[in-house]
């Protein structure tokens, strides 16, 4: 099981790791694209940072809408609303709950990335972030499947992150900002796909805490 500490945690986690590789995010944001993702993702979760202990006693469900709504309100580009709407949805299912089992977590995610489908209208290759969420949510569900342990489980879908994130290095850009390059996206990893690997493994990471 994930506590609800753990989850506090993690997002909180979340502000040293953006911290630590801004200049990465904003150096391969600005290959392709505005050049702000790193410096939005800092700014964002240090504000998140600041919301969470008011809300450290209360369920999942509202750490998780605190942390989407304080994304939202706080975060310029196309980041904010994406991970902003990806917490906002990822706080209805877990609404009440202190803990959650891999297939509750699993579910938080997954509607999480439907949040961020339905506002950016993503589809596989379109070189997004969804390219390394769609992988990582189907090695959950196998790894659900297969009845491994949560932190087993947390292992592949960072590996399948990882691997989806690579992989759009070599795709063409179809969405924001990176699509005006055409075949000049072609040969740069996405920002976005990278901060969503950094999100997910920091989440990995603090699991086995």
């Amino acid at each position: 099981m994930l506590s609800k500490h753990q989850i506090v945690n993690w997002l909180l986690d979340c502000e040293h790791i953006f911290t630590e590789q801004r200049d990465y995010l904003t150096a391969l944001d600005t290959d392709i694209g505005d050049g702000d993702h790193g410096l939005n993702m800092q700014r964002g979760f240090a504000k998140v940072a600041e919301k969470l202990p008011a809300v450290a006693d209360k369920d999942i469900g509202q750490v998780l809408k605190t942390t989407g709504m304080t994304l939202l309100s706080s975060v310029g580009g196309a980041s904010g609303p994406l991970y902003g709407t990806f917490f906002i949805r990822a706080a209805a299912s877990t609404d009440a709950c202190q803990s959650l089992s891999l297939g509750q977590l699993g579910k938080m995610l997954s509607d999480g990335v439907e949040g961020i489908v339905s506002r950016g209208r993503a589809e596989p290759g379109d070189k997004t972030m969804c390219d390394a969420w769609w992988p990582a949510l189907a090695a959950l569900q196998q790894a659900q499947q297969q009845e491994l342990p949560l932190n087993e489980a947390l292992d592949k879908a960072v590996a399948a992150a990882a691997a989806g994130t690579e992989a759009t290095i070599q795709m063409q850009a179809r969405k924001g900002r990176a699509s005006y390059l055409g075949e000049r996206s072609i040969g740069h990893q996405d920002a976005g796909a990278t901060s969503t690997l950094l999100l997910l493994t920091a989440l990995r990471d603090r699991a086995r805490l």
